[in-house]
């Protein structure tokens, strides 16, 4: 019987590394400034264990929820001021409605709407205005806790 792989590996040199989880991440906002800000803050490696593999970029609701039900992607990042369709409300209908649905972050209008994301069941928020070490280390915490490392 083979034994359970580990998290942590060994160099040739006998340092342990910790493995690179790669995710593609599929942002939703109404706002090409938001995206562009969300991408450039997180960059294409929010932490040395997490890596970016790819961004999909999605304007509307309807072209979240396709891209969701179409698979491939570790981490949903929707933008909770986004209009007509907010990522809050968008968040809890993609978790009762997809099955297994990815992890989501939302981002809130402020500090004090954290209860709202709660209410969306996404699994963190980052508030606006964006700050880039907040946003790439959260998208990385969750990351870690809820993709698999592969």
């Amino acid at each position: 019987m083979a034994a359970p792989s580990s998290a942590v590996t060994t160099t040739a040199s006998g340092a342990s590394r910790t493995p690179v989880r790669t995710v593609n991440v599929l942002l939703y906002s109404d706002d090409v400034a938001t995206r562009d800000a969300v991408r450039v803050g997180v960059g294409r490696r929010p932490a040395k264990d997490v890596e970016i593999g790819s961004w999909r970029e999605c304007a509307t609701a309807p072209a979240v929820i396709e891209a969701v039900e179409s698979g491939g992607y570790g981490l949903i990042v929707l933008d909770g001021e986004a209009s007509p369709v907010g990522g809050l409300g968008l968040c809890r209908q993609l978790k009762n409605e997809i099955f297994d649905c990815p992890p989501v972050v939302v981002l809130t209008g402020r500090p004090q709407d954290g209860w709202l994301a709660s209410w969306s069941l996404a699994e963190a928020s980052v508030p606006q205005p964006l700050d880039p070490l907040v946003l790439a280390s959260t998208l990385a915490d969750v990351v870690r806790t809820h993709v698999p490392a592969g």
